[in-house]
C-alpha cells in the first residue's frame, strides 16, 4: 500500500487523512517551542516525503533530520566555523540526500 497525503489513519481524535493532519499541525501554536517557520519547514519536508511513497514514521524521522541539520550548519556558519561557500554546499548536499533535489 502507498502512502500519500489521502491515506487515513487513527489520529488522537478519530480518523482523519493524512493532508488534514498536515493542515492541523500548521495551525498549531507552537511558537513557545519551536517557531512557525521550522515548523513550516517540517511539514513541508514530512509532505514531500510522504508524497514520494515514505511511511509516515520514516518521513518524521527524515524531516526531523533535515529540519535539525540545516539548523546545526547554519549554526556552525554563524559561529565562524565554517565559510559561506562551506554552508552553502552542506545546504545542498542535505536537500539532495532528504529532499532529492539537485
Amino acid at each position: 500500500m502507498k502512502i500519500t497525503l489521502d491515506t487515513e489513519f487513527n489520529g488522537s481524535l478519530g480518523r482523519i487523512t493524512l493532508a488534514e493532519a498536515v493542515k492541523h499541525l500548521k495551525t498549531r501554536d507552537l511558537a513557545c517551542t519551536v517557531p512557525p517557520e521550522t515548523v513550516e519547514q517540517k511539514v513541508s519536508v514530512f509532505s514531500d516525503c510522504v508524497e514520494r511513497g515514505f511511511t509516515p514514521l520514516r518521513s518524521e524521522i527524515m524531516a526531523a533530520y533535515y529540519v535539525a541539520a540545516r539548523d546545526s550548519t547554519t549554526e556552525a556558519f554563524d559561529r565562524g566555523l565554517i565559510t559561506e561557500g562551506e554552508w552553502r554546499q552542506r545546504r545542498l548536499d542535505l536537500d539532495r540526500l532528504v529532499l532529492g533535489s539537485s
